[in-house]
């Protein structure tokens, strides 16, 4: 499969070995790799026009994500993201998004709050036009405001271990037809219960959120699944 190199219009960490593990990452989560395709450090280092040195490297990282497989007499393999991965990372996310609701509830400032309902105002908008792609970017705001404002590093930490999971998971429930509006109309059900301060009404509905997206992107990827075999 082709690279085309860097995508330069993001925002990479200033290592080379974290901008290739960063967009090498993406690539398999956005399915451009898919399982059982080989990534060969001699091609990778042609097409991102660097030394094999930072390849190998994002490779060994990419191993221990759990995303590729290292097999004796025939490279680096991509292992992917089964739907069992994705039932677990759900499962997890539904706990530790529910709780940052909750803490989210009881210690919100003003400014937090006023963060959140714009944001809202911002997907309404997009809403009617149909971006996703700037949906998919508000959704993301929406719930980093939420684990900001649970003013917990633990659980900061959890969702930047999750963040591009996430994100895929994201941009293929959003892309469904009707999702969007639904997950709007969720979303102010959350903002109304931290706003009322109901921290068990507010980790309730962010639960029911994240299981409805679950729910969406596992019939979505029955779907995908469906369609290779016909």
């Amino acid at each position: 499969m082709a690279n085309t190199g860097f995508d330069y219009g993001r925002n990479y960490p200033s290592s080379l070995r974290e901008r290739v593990f960063q967009q090498l990452e993406d690539e398999i989560l956005n399915g451009k790799y898919k399982p059982g395709d080989s990534l060969i450090e001699s091609k990778l280092s042609e097409e991102f026009g660097i030394s094999r040195t930072p390849i190998r490297e994002a490779l060994m990282q990419l191993e221990l994500e759990g995303l590729v497989q290292s097999i004796p007499n025939k490279g680096v393999v991509v292992k992917g993201v089964s739907a069992k991965d994705v039932e677990d990372i759900y499962t997890i996310r539904k706990m530790i998004e529910g709780l940052a609701a909750r803490w989210a509830t009881e210690k919100a400032n003003e400014e937090e709050l006023k963060e959140m309902k714009e944001i809202l105002e911002l997907e309404e908008f997009y809403t009617l036009r149909n971006d996703i792609e700037r949906l998919i970017e508000l959704d993301s705001r929406f719930h980093e405001l939420i684990f900001k404002a649970s003013k917990s590093k633990p659980l900061m930490q959890t969702l930047k271990t999750f963040h591009q999971y996430v994100k895929r998971a994201r941009n293929i429930s959003m892309s469904t037809p009707g999702r969007a509006q639904k997950s709007l109309e969720e979303h102010r059900a959350i903002l109304q219960a931290i706003v009322d301060r109901d921290p068990e009404r507010a980790e309730r509905l962010t639960t029911e959120h994240v299981s409805n997206a679950s729910k969406n992107l596992l019939h979505r990827r029955k779907e995908d699944i469906e369609a290779d075999h016909t």
